[in-house]
């Protein structure tokens, strides 16, 4: 789980009334970005023989699914979870896991939509991957469809798998005459987004991405599911199992709208102007 939003979950809980520590433990586990601590923390779950697993990411429910075939598993946020073997269908789940999938997967066309229309001089922007992330690769590819479909603009993909390589990835764009740079949906790098933020403003490359949470720390734009809500919202799952409902029984929930949120700070201090039709689409502005 990502700590910013813990927050959100909490409050979800607060709203069925759940109070940690009263008529709730919860066992806390964080693996901060490196995506190895996941199956060791899964099997110490499951070996507590808690009543559910609460998952943020792929990873973390890819390990709680080989932890346990027994114990609930909520999903906070999955993209395509059919496709990665978590469930039978989004209808009907059909083993132990469920909770919520997000749209990050098909975002990229739009989010390219956006560069070209606030930077409609753009040639070339990176991708910032992670490569342990599962996905990864699959990103690259829509990333790679989309850019051309739009009229030369070229995709130049760099990686980071943690903070310390940050600066490296960075200077590898910039060495490529990028002028932009997209973050997918990546549990790890929004870990550090205050960081990838600071970089961007330090090269002069705005900065899209998926969650609104890197626009709060200084992205110039962000499209995609509101990651907060899924927070708040896997509460709901985690209170309708422990009344007893059965996780294969409980479909799983795909957010039907996507959130876009623009930094007008951080356009003032590239010297970019946004252009209105943006911020009139805009769900969030931070001005």
């Amino acid at each position: 789980m990502d700590r910013n939003l813990l927050g959100a979950f909490l409050r979800g809980l607060s709203d069925l009334g759940y109070v940690e520590g009263k008529n709730i433990l919860i066992e806390w586990r964080f693996a901060d970005g490196k995506y190895e601590l996941f199956p060791g923390m899964a099997a110490e779950l499951a070996h507590m023989n808690v009543d559910i697993i609460v998952a943020g990411n792929p990873p973390a429910i890819k390990a709680a699914q080989h932890a346990t075939r027994t114990i609930p598993v909520v999903m906070i946020s999955a993209p395509d979870p059919v496709d990665h073997g978590f469930i039978k269908s989004l209808s009907h789940p059909g083993g132990n896991i469920t909770g919520l999938a997000n749209l990050a997967i098909d975002v990229s066309v739009k989010q390219i939509e956006l560069l070209r229309t606030i930077l409609p001089k753009t040639s070339r922007f990176a991708a910032l991957l992670n490569p342990d992330n599962p996905d990864s690769s699959a990103a690259a590819k829509r990333i790679q469809q989309a850019a051309a479909m739009q009229h030369r603009l070229q995709a130049i993909f760099v990686t980071a798998r943690s903070a310390r390589d940050l600066d490296g990835a960075f200077a590898a764009a910039v060495s490529e005459h990028v002028q932009a740079i997209i973050t997918p949906a990546d549990g790890a790098l929004l870990q550090h987004r205050a960081i990838i933020a600071q970089l961007s403003m330090k090269h002069r490359l705005p900065a899209f991405s998926v969650f609104r949470e890197n626009v709060e720390a200084g992205a110039l734009l962000s499209y995609g599911p509101n990651l907060s809500q899924n927070y708040r919202r896997a509460a709901a799952y985690v209170d309708k199992i422990l009344k007893g409902a059965k996780p294969a029984d409980l479909p799983v929930e795909q957010p039907n709208t996507l959130h876009m949120s623009v930094n007008l700070r951080t356009a003032k201090a590239l010297a970019l102007s946004i252009p209105q039709e943006v911020l009139l689409r805009a769900d969030e502005v931070i001005d």
